[in-house]
């Protein structure tokens, strides 16, 4: 998520909020739901750490009219079930004012009759077309549609004339036994006539696909979606993961790209700010301290 974007998620919040009187004592409550541990953690974390960011930002600068932005964080851990529980007490106990992620697109189906229900604005942080499409009243989202990375990927494929792929979606949870299904696929692909393959999923089982292809020597070109598009790939796929191409936003490339591109500047910033918060934050910043009953149920409050 790009600096521009994340800027334009708290501006749409202030801007409702600032409607609201000002009492001096009390602060402004924002959930927020991310996948801090568990599969999707890759992204939940910098989320999480974002938004800290950002909420101390503020509250260093005087806070909205004198009131101080209190973030209220709950981790998902990637599973619907635990999104929809966090919801629910966000809205019913924690009486927040309108709630941020979660990271991934199956968390944020789950949660979206809640949130209509209870007419409480919420921004995921996934980029699955479904969650705005059909429009509703309550739910917008940030990351590109996965629309549009299809669109990438196509144009790519029409460049190198590529007009036969094979397709292989990928779901949570496999363990060893859906590891094995997946060397299963992988070797179907290599006796068909696909020019190329395309893995579209989230971590951790892409990585076992990139290195079941290299295993298997499969050499029709790999792309992934954008799913995968961090450093934690690049871990968990090794050398396996030379040569693929996928899709990405920007601020993981932001230092190549040319000095004319008008996202650079504020990408290069918004990494300097976030190495720089994670160094002034410390551990506080990175693995949040929480209270014994907060603890329990995966929950931290920040900027009181």
């Amino acid at each position: 998520m790009s600096t521009k974007t994340i800027k334009l998620l708290f501006m749409f919040f202030l801007s409702a909020i600032m409607a609201i009187p000002a009492v001096a004592a009390e602060t402004v409550k924002i959930g927020a739901l991310f996948s801090i541990t568990g599969p999707p953690s890759f992204l939940g974390e910098p989320e999480r750490n974002t938004a800290q960011m950002l909420v101390d930002e503020i509250n260093k600068a005087g806070g909205l009219k004198g009131r101080k932005i209190e973030l209220v964080v709950y981790d998902t851990s990637g599973d619907p079930t635990k999104a929809n529980q966090a919801a629910t007490r966000l809205i019913r106990e924690d009486r927040v004012a309108a709630i941020i992620g979660p990271s991934t697109t199956g968390e944020t189906m789950a949660i979206i009759p809640i949130v209509e229900k209870a007419g409480i604005p919420l921004i995921s942080c996934a980029a699955g077309v479904k969650i705005t499409d059909p429009v509703k009243r309550w739910v917008f989202k940030t990351a590109q549609n996965d629309a549009l990375a299809v669109a990438r990927i196509y144009e790519q494929l029409k460049k190198r004339r590529i007009n036969k792929i094979a397709i292989l979606t990928l779901s949570d949870g496999f363990g060893s036994s859906g590891r094995e299904q997946l060397i299963a696929q992988v070797t179907k692909i290599r006796g068909s006539q696909a020019q190329a393959l395309i893995c579209w999923g989230t971590n951790p089982e892409p990585a076992v696909v990139a290195r079941n292809v290299k295993q298997l020597g499969l050499k029709i070109p790999l792309y992934m979606s954008h799913g995968v598009s961090s450093k934690k790939f690049i871990e968990l796929a090794g050398d396996a993961a030379e040569g693929i191409m996928l899709p990405s936003g920007r601020v993981l490339v932001a230092s190549f790209l040319p000095n004319n591109d008008p996202q650079k500047q504020a990408l290069i910033a918004y990494v300097k700010n976030y190495q720089q918060a994670l160094q002034d934050g410390g551990r506080s910043l990175r693995r949040p301290r929480l209270g014994r009953r907060d603890a329990s149920e995966g929950r931290c409050r920040t900027g009181r």
